[in-house]
């Protein structure tokens, strides 16, 4: 996610494995939709701290369901990012070992 570049067809001006770019972009909704949740979050909490504060009855009260959907957001959120544990690792363990090795070998300089 570089500033000004396109939405996953290229890594540093090469092109990415088709299956890669799906990846990418699995990634990109699954952490804007996390992030979604997390802005909406915060504004459940400062309802939930303004409500605390006040005192009013009404508040007070509207907070138990304010708390029940934090809390429920905060499970889709943990949902999300274990689905993206378990992707993330099949996908390299789909690879094998030999891929695996030498995604990780760097390039020798040449003399």
């Amino acid at each position: 996610m570089e500033n000004g570049g396109s939405n996953g067809g290229s890594n540093g001006g090469e092109a990415l494995p088709n299956g890669n770019a799906k990846a990418v972009q699995a990634l990109q909704r699954s952490f804007g939709e996390v992030q979604g949740i997390l802005e909406h979050n915060r504004m459940l909490i400062q309802e939930i701290g303004q409500n605390h504060e006040s005192r009013d009855a009404g508040g007070l009260s509207r907070n138990v369901a304010l708390i029940r959907e934090l809390n429920s957001n905060i499970a889709r959120v943990v949902g999300l990012y274990s689905d993206l544990s378990t992707s993330f690792s099949g996908s390299i363990l789909a690879k094998g070992p030999d891929d695996a090795a030498a995604a990780n070998k760097r390039p020798r300089p040449t003399q």
